[in-house]
């Protein structure tokens, strides 16, 4: 008797692919730039170029087809540390991608991969 392979999906694929990773990055966006903790940040950002470099970043970590070609996180980031990013900036930001998915109705057991997945690029952009 054969058995069947189950397929591993991506979290990309569990997403939605391209339309969800947009849908998860532009209401991320729309909670940051309101959230006082952190909109301070994104203040003169070209939002949508910024939004654009996200969709792609993310797409590309959580297992999609996508390429990040920006600099490296420590580099990138390096100006917003300088302003005072820190541990408690990221949490805000974790939050508000939580809020986001937990929004757009993502499931509660895929909502803790990405969040832990992301979170674990933290040290990355805080450059530590």
């Amino acid at each position: 008797m054969a058995t069947k392979k189950k397929t591993v999906l991506t979290i990309y694929e569990e997403l939605g692919q391209e339309a969800g990773v947009s849908a998860v990055v532009e209401l991320l966006y729309q909670k940051v730039t309101d959230d006082p903790r952190i909109a301070p940040f994104f203040v003169g950002v070209d939002m949508e170029k910024q939004i654009e470099k996200q969709k792609r970043f993310l797409s590309m970590v959580f297992g999609g087809p996508q390429n990040y070609t920006g600099r490296e996180l420590a580099a990138a980031h390096a100006h917003l540390v300088h302003r005072g990013l820190d541990h408690q900036h990221v949490d805000a930001l974790l939050e508000n991608l939580g809020s986001a998915m937990k929004e757009l109705g993502i499931r509660k057991a895929l909502v803790a991969r990405i969040l832990a997945l992301t979170n674990s690029y933290r040290e990355d952009v805080l450059s530590r």
